[in-house]
């Protein structure tokens, strides 16, 4: 029985989760409300599971990349349950989350494609990874400026590549869609998606040390300073 939060972008969700059923969902698909919205949602899952005597075993959380603000919200307030619950706590890859999603999509994959994840980094900067269907990482997460031939290997190589997320939209107009290249923009992070994830790092006993766990931004934050209007 896991409690998985998630607010690495835009969407903010929690979702309550037991042997690959979703038992309760909350999702807010607009706007960067989490600080709002996330901790009501995470009650209103509990409380699904004590009005039928249902014990929490794990919490999870997605620990990036994505905003910076969000990720930040959805590890603290993940750590206080799992301190006041005295419960472990699960990371899930955000880049992982959104391959995962993709790969359960469509039906008609061959299983030797490639899932290339991007979330917006602004400007023409992803955070990306590309994994095959097993979850194997050919490339480990990080920034990208996009390019032409950024996946270019890939292509030469005969491989078909399936780019999901929030940032694979602005790749479009470098890299054509075609029979080799599929684009799945509309593919978002979810707490409901991150149940496969959750479900095997339980299982599997990976949990984080609350101590020491911080997101996984991939690149420091940048301050901006507000142009004076005065």
């Amino acid at each position: 029985m896991i409690l998985n939060l998630e607010s690495s972008t835009d969407c903010c969700s929690a979702a309550l989760t037991h042997e690959g059923q979703v038992l309760e969902e909350r999702i807010e698909k607009q706007g960067m409300n989490h600080a709002r919205l996330l901790a009501p949602f995470a009650d209103d899952c509990m409380a699904y599971a004590r009005s039928r005597e249902l014990k929490l075993d794990a919490v999870a959380v997605s620990i990036g990349p994505g905003s910076y603000t969000g990720l930040r919200i959805g590890l603290s307030l993940a750590k206080g349950l799992c301190m006041g619950l005295d419960l472990p706590l699960i990371g899930v890859s955000t880049l992982q989350l959104l391959a995962v999603k993709a790969m359960f999509h469509r039906f008609d994959w061959e299983g030797d494609e490639l899932l290339v994840p991007m979330i917006d980094a602004r400007r023409m900067e992803v955070y990306t990874a590309t994994y095959d269907f097993a979850l194997n990482a050919l490339q480990e997460p990080h920034p990208l400026i996009l390019e032409p031939d950024s996946f270019a290997e890939y292509l030469e190589q005969g491989r078909r590549l399936i780019f999901c997320g929030n940032g694979c939209g602005k790749y479009r107009d470098l890299l054509p869609e075609s029979e080799q290249v599929i684009y799945m923009p509309d593919i978002i992070p979810t707490a409901a998606g991150m149940m496969a994830l959750s479900e095997k790092a339980f299982r599997e006993g990976k949990f984080l040390d609350m101590a020491y766990c911080v997101p996984e931004y991939l690149k420091e934050f940048q301050a901006t300073v507000p142009k004076n209007k005065f």
